[in-house]
């Protein structure tokens, strides 16, 4: 993937590249190193699932972007089903590189 996804995304004019991250830390969740790994590789926004709190360090990459609308860990989805209060958020709201 790392080898081919820069250029695949410019092949296909991809405006907007989500992947699911979900087990990426060996199966168990995500980490915030993993998580900016994805995005040096050019996705934009990162989906998870249950196994998203499998990594502890990833409440604190989410709270970290609590009042930073532009921050990274914003671009990492937890379930958009989990209760308010929940670290993280569940919908992505931003603009693609064309606009």
């Amino acid at each position: 993937m790392r080898d081919r996804l820069s250029a695949l995304l410019k092949e296909h004019a991809v405006d907007l590249c989500i992947a699911n991250g979900e087990n990426a830390a060996g199966g168990f969740g995500l980490t915030p190193q993993i998580a900016e790994e994805f995005f040096d590789l050019g996705i934009d926004v990162i989906t998870t699932g249950n196994h998203v709190w499998d990594k502890r360090e990833l409440t604190e990459y989410f709270n970290a972007a609590v009042d930073e609308p532009y921050s990274p860990a914003r671009r990492v989805l937890r379930p958009a089903n989990y209760p308010a209060g929940t670290p993280g958020v569940g919908v992505y709201e931003g603009s693609t590189a064309p606009g």
